[in-house]
């Protein structure tokens, strides 16, 4: 399908004339843009966008509006390569074109930048054809030369990735090839695009497998050819700043990148295989990050209990459960809470995920002494009102966090237990003293994550009465009269799942599971004391989300049965 833009009479002559006629940027913005692509060789178009001085879609639309032409959307895009012997992907890669299909009156072909005539002449020189140009969004256009010809169909590197003898140089050469430069480029792209939260780059014998986990699941992309192991592996470890030259050591590393106009922080870890280097590339977009309860999944009746016992002035609150599910997310969320004027607030964290404004915030150093505990005691010195401490995993920390909490201060962290009333036997079982875990402890939030239904396409559905009694005894099975169920869309990749949500499970603290804990009761009686006191379970918690038509019955049921 393809849009047409109504046109004015005054065509620019170039992409320059039109962004600052149409008030797109002024004339200094696109000074700046210049002496950028300047330095990094990227057409202006990508400058503009990459640096978020104009949107993809109104460069587009203002190309439209100013030449007539039509607008491509991603259904303009063929299934298949149009066959064009002479002409070939690195050019089109090149001139940001894809041909999208032959009509009687020549050969259609999208164009980021229809000002520029020569890859047009080019390519009607190349096919003997009319060009007809439709104005391209660049990611639509991207993501569309991947899909016909291949991530790097453009890279001519020859070399034996296996090789141990690779020198320096050579290695250097290779990671900043123009192609492999963009390969990498693209593919973080897409993943942010995608929603991914981690890349996955595996070696094999055949060349790199590439796998974004998105929503918690992970997902096949494109592979890599294997001529390309050594200079895509190589050019990531030069973006994260790690040695290039050395390959049989896990490395860990950070990197920055601007995609679609904002800064994008990745975390990377590298790891030797048989096969090679084996990279996982961890997303930290800031853009993404919601630290609204509502958003993460909280309802009123828990954010009615947890915000009081949050606000406490001293005490401790504890987020448990597995790698993953969501902890260090939800600590933020609290220490936004928390995150006022007359508040200082200090984190030690390994690693630094996101950085907060108004928070000081400390990455742990093993190698200089610089643990958990050891920070958390400097801490004390600071006059601190809130500390976090990213997760308690010895007796040493759990000590200090409990002094911590005796002389006044409030104290956030993690524990990997997989249910709130296992947190207080896992903190016994470390050495703490019962009546210092009944003095100090304020409150346990378990919780996991499950896959968030897609609102543009779930569909609701009856569940019969056996597929009722298969969730558990002990819920009121009659209650539930609606079910939703994932279908798939555009909007969520076809997977009926867009994003996810936690199921939470609030244990406060009170007399009766106070008393539990001076007689080292076991988790069951504890976790029976607080059901009695109103606590709700993540199974029930989940339940209603499900009811509600935030996810399905079986995300729920995946998690809870591990509770």
């Amino acid at each position: 399908m393809l849009t047409v833009v109504q046109h004015s009479n005054n065509i620019p002559d170039s992409l320059d004339q039109l962004v600052v006629e149409r008030g797109l940027v002024t004339q200094e913005t696109l000074t700046r843009a210049r002496l950028v692509q300047s330095e990094t060789g990227e057409r202006l178009d990508a400058v503009l966008t990459r640096l978020g001085l104009i949107s993809e879609h109104a460069l587009a639309n203002a190309i439209a509006d100013a030449t007539g032409l039509a607008v491509a959307t991603i259904a303009s895009y063929p299934q298949q390569a149009l066959d064009l012997a002479n002409v070939t992907p690195r050019f089109l890669r090149d001139a940001k074109a894809v041909p999208l299909q032959f009509t009687p009156h020549g050969m259609d072909v999208a164009f980021v930048d229809p000002f520029n005539p020569f890859p047009i002449q080019a390519l009607r020189f190349a096919s003997g054809q009319k060009i007809n140009p439709i104005v391209a969004k660049s990611s639509d256009l991207e993501s569309a030369l991947d899909r016909l010809y291949g991530a790097v169909a453009d890279y001519n590197g020859e070399i034996d990735s296996e090789a141990d003898d690779v020198d320096l140089e050579r290695l250097k050469d290779l990671a900043s090839d123009a192609p492999v430069i963009r390969a990498v480029n693209r593919l973080i792209a897409r993943a942010v695009e995608e929603r991914a939260s981690d890349i996955h780059i595996e070696p094999n014998e055949d060349g790199l497998a590439v796998r974004f986990r998105i929503d918690g699941a992970m997902r096949d992309i494109d592979p890599l050819p294997a001529t390309m192991k050594l200079a895509f592996v190589s050019r990531i470890k030069v973006m994260s700043g790690l040695n290039i030259a050395e390959k049989r050591l896990p490395q860990d590393g950070r990197l920055r990148l601007a995609v679609r106009g904002h800064d994008i922080d990745l975390r990377v870890a590298t790891s030797p295989t048989i096969h090679g280097e084996s990279v996982v590339m961890r997303i930290l977009d800031r853009s993404n990050l919601a630290l609204e309860f509502e958003t993460l999944g909280f309802d009123q009746i828990t954010l009615n209990k947890y915000l009081p016992v949050l606000k406490r002035p001293h005490g401790i609150v504890l987020v448990t459960g597995p790698t993953g599910s969501g902890k260090t997310t939800t600590l933020y969320a609290s220490l936004s809470e928390l995150n006022t004027t007359d508040r200082k607030i200090l984190t030690v964290e390994d690693p630094i995920e996101y950085r907060l404004g108004g928070i000081s915030q400390t990455q742990v150093s093993a190698q200089i002494g610089l643990n958990f505990a050891a920070a958390l005691r400097s801490f004390l010195r600071q006059d601190p009102d809130v500390m976090m401490v990213g997760e308690i995993r010895d007796l040493e920390t759990a000590q200090v966090a409990v002094q911590a909490a005796l002389t006044g201060h409030t104290i956030l962290s993690t524990l990997h237990t997989n249910t709130a009333a296992s947190a207080v036997t896992r903190l016994l079982d470390m050495g703490v003293e019962p009546f210092l875990i009944t003095s100090t402890l304020n409150a346990v939030l378990a919780q996991r994550l499950v896959r968030r239904l897609c609102p543009h396409c779930k569909e609701s559905f009856k569940p019969t009465q056996d597929a009722l009694e298969a969730i558990d005894v002990n819920i009121k099975l009659q209650s539930i009269v609606t079910l939703y169920k994932p279908v798939g869309c555009d909007r969520c990749g076809h997977t009926g799942f867009r994003g996810r949500v936690a199921l939470l499970e609030l244990l406060v603290m009170d007399d009766a599971v106070g008393q539990l804990v001076l007689h080292r009761a076991e988790a069951r009686e504890i976790q029976r004391a607080a059901i009695a006191a109103g606590m709700r379970t993540m199974l029930e918690d989940g339940i209603i989300k499900a009811e509600e038509g935030q996810t399905t019955i079986e995300e729920v049921l995946r998690v809870t049965r591990e509770a």
